[in-house]
């Protein structure tokens, strides 16, 4: 057995270089570029990233956030995204250990992560990660451990459907959808990995957090009301704290009031 420590360590570093390599995703396939080749290029002279100074935040540090070919400043979004998704595949270990259960929460946390950076940026939730994660959902539910195909189809329909209805209602109302097609992909997605009870969850977190904090911005003159808003990095967030502690919580609040 390996030590607990040294596990969620070397979790952190896998996630570190898997952050690395979301970082490609998150800059590429808004653009429909490849995610393979050419290799690491800096965004702004486009010269090649030797491999030292393409270590996760490390090489970041070293470099002064500034590209050696060109000297122009790197984003601070590269080191967040690599320690992001470290701090998140150290969880992922704490809570599920050595199971088929960590192997499935690792690639609902990437995609949420690299659909996080994407929408961010871009105000979009691509279909190549968003269908694709419905059918790896979908595969995972039937795995040893998992939520079983049944919880995981419910789930679909349950994370996608909340959000036609508030596309259709807010149409009908408003004249406008209060949310983008995509939200309707990503809702699907967790819904897929989750099952229904911490899709509604998830939603219902990310409302908690994204609510205020849109009605601030707007209060602020920060965002006007015809302003896109990106809705898909508080699902995300949503998600992950379902994945971790949704069950906890659904015992805690429905413990309310049965005792």
């Amino acid at each position: 057995m390996i030590p607990l420590p040294v596990a969620v360590i070397f979790s952190f570093l896998f996630g570190l270089c898997v952050g690395s390599f979301l970082n490609v995703v998150i800059a590429r396939v808004p653009a429909g570029r490849s995610i393979v080749r050419p290799g690491s290029l800096c965004p702004r002279c486009g010269s090649a990233i030797v491999w030292y100074d393409n270590l996760p935040v490390l090489s970041y540090t070293l470099l002064g956030a500034r590209c050696r070919a060109c000297q122009e400043p790197i984003s601070w979004r590269y080191p967040a995204v690599e320690v992001t998704c470290g701090v998140l595949f150290a969880l992922a270990y704490l809570h599920f250990g050595p199971s088929p259960q960590l192997a499935v929460a690792l690639v609902l946390l990437s995609g949420l992560v690299a659909i996080t950076g994407i929408d961010f940026d871009h105000q979009i939730i691509p279909d190549v990660l968003s269908l694709p994660g419905i059918a790896v959902g979908i595969l995972c539910s039937v795995a040893p451990g998992g939520i079983g195909w049944w919880d995981s189809l419910l789930g679909v329909a349950v994370g996608g459907g909340v959000f036609v209805v508030i596309i259709v209602s807010s149409s009908l109302v408003l004249g406008q959808p209060g949310m983008g097609v995509g939200d309707v992909k990503l809702g699907a997605m967790i819904g897929a990995f989750l099952g229904w009870k911490l899709a509604l969850l998830s939603i219902l977190l990310s409302v908690l957090v994204g609510g205020p904090l849109a009605a601030t911005l707007l209060a602020t003159g920060r965002k006007a009301r015809k302003d896109p808003l990106p809705f898909g990095p508080f699902l995300a967030l949503g998600g992950a704290v379902s994945l971790f502690w949704g069950e906890s919580l659904l015992a805690w609040y429905f413990g309310q009031f049965l005792n």
